[in-house]
């Protein structure tokens, strides 16, 4: 007999009539587990057409652990510029501008022709600071391949007034925590 029915005949609604415990209506409950669509990653691969000598990229590279100094600091400072200049000097890059901040930093690179791609050269470079240094990197970074001279005036001016927008100096030149490739700021046409 159906449920209505019975309450009918005991003259109470359904309400009134207990329900079974709730170890029964699980079976019932039970969805599949569903699969949370990821990002699609980033690609670092340098298209064929591209001429990689005279590409400039601009890369963001992210601590893992935010809004703690981890990389201003003089000795941390020494020693990742001292591993950008060795690649510099191994030509696995060309540093025109790399900026530290606290727990990230900014640079603007070219890489020469190779077979390694930008990504295998950022992520040995992140694997050996890591290591040597103990700094605990985000697993990934954000390189974006500037286009012409304006955007990479832009990208520099940006970069070098970070630390002032972050109001860490008043003026971009009082922040120690930067490396120019040719030892003085990369002057792209205006």
């Amino acid at each position: 007999m159906a449920l209505s029915a019975r309450c009918t005949q005991a003259g109470t609604s359904q309400r009134d009539v207990p329900t079974s415990d709730l170890s029964d209506q699980r079976q019932y409950r039970i969805m599949p587990r569903m699969e949370i669509p990821r990002r699609k990653p980033l690609p670092h691969e340098i298209p064929s057409w591209v001429d990689r000598q005279k590409e400039i990229y601009f890369i963001s590279i992210n601590c893992d652990e935010r809004f703690t100094n981890q990389l201003a600091l003089p000795d941390v400072s020494k020693r990742l510029f001292e591993t950008v200049h060795h690649r510099q000097e191994k030509l696995l890059w060309w540093p025109y501008l790399f900026l530290l901040m606290p727990d990230h930093l900014h640079a603007l690179l070219s890489f020469p022709p190779s077979d390694k791609p930008i990504k295998l050269v950022v992520r040995k470079w992140k694997e050996w600071t890591a290591k040597e240094l103990d700094i605990v990197w985000q697993h990934d970074f954000f390189e974006h391949r500037l286009r012409n001279d304006e955007s990479r005036r832009e990208k520099a001016d940006y970069i070098l007034q970070n630390p002032v927008r972050k109001k860490l100096v008043t003026r971009s030149q009082d922040w120690p925590f930067v490396y120019f490739g040719a030892g003085e700021r990369p002057q792209f046409e205006r």
